[in-house]
């Protein structure tokens, strides 16, 4: 018998400028009724002004509440809920899958690539940028 999906959970995969947000974006017009947030780590950053502030040492904070979001949303039975992240390696997409499979969350992990040539927003440094690039996991 087939798996009665509740929902779908799209998990956009790659680095800083690549256009995740937008297309997550898009992807959300696209609901009926009120638009939820786009689920991002980034969001964790961002001050009551839209004022982004990084701070490398929370996060996992950031991850964990991104996760909790993604969940309780879930739980609400959203038909979409969209996840925008580096994603860079496959063991950062495990907590989202092992959620789809006990919420009943049919999961699309799509790669974004950069082909119009923006730059990261968050001003993430060369340095850092190449290193997710280094680390970056295709699975085929």
């Amino acid at each position: 018998m087939a798996t009665e999906w509740i929902g779908d959970l799209i998990l956009l995969r790659g680095l800083p400028g690549a256009g995740k947000t937008t297309l997550a974006e898009v992807i959300l017009q696209s609901n009926q009724g009120v638009r939820p947030d786009v689920i991002s780590a980034d969001n964790y950053f961002m001050d009551d002004k839209g004022v982004y502030n990084f701070d490398d040492s929370k996060i996992k904070e950031a991850h964990n509440s991104c996760q909790q979001i993604c969940a309780d949303r879930m739980k609400l039975e959203f038909s979409k809920v969209v996840v925008a992240n580096t994603f860079t390696e496959e063991w950062e997409m495990k907590p989202y899958f092992e959620m789809a499979e006990r919420y009943k969350y049919r999961v699309h992990s799509v790669i974004i690539e950069n082909r119009h040539e923006s730059k990261n927003v968050h001003n993430v440094p060369e340095d850092k940028l190449q290193q997710m690039k280094d680390r970056f996991q295709i699975i085929l």
